[in-house]
């Protein structure tokens, strides 16, 4: 039976007490699927890129329902760190539907 997993942890905070601080998230990809050569795959994203992926989603997707995104924080203020742990949270859940 093929498998893959993916997992959304480790969330850094950059440039943290500054106007232009972010957070970004360590995604592991684990697979046994013979369509992958690669079957372990890691690499860091900001929530914008998950925005842009959720809009390329929606652009092909037609009539199947794109999971929604965990909410915008309008102002993202240092590391709130159970602000933080809820995003992650919610783009685990979007990875997996």
């Amino acid at each position: 039976q093929e498998l893959t997993t993916v997992r959304v942890q480790d969330p850094r905070v950059h440039n943290e007490g500054s106007w232009n601080s972010y957070v970004d998230y360590k995604i592991f990809l684990h697979t046994n699927s013979k369509a992958f050569t690669a079957k372990t795959s890691c690499v860091r994203r900001r929530y914008r890129e998950f925005v842009w992926l959720r809009r390329q989603l929606q652009r092909n997707a037609g009539l199947v329902p794109v999971p929604e995104l965990p909410g915008k924080s309008a102002f993202f203020v240092g590391s709130t760190d159970e602000f933080i742990e809820r995003r992650r949270q919610g783009l685990q859940r979007f990875l997996e539907k």
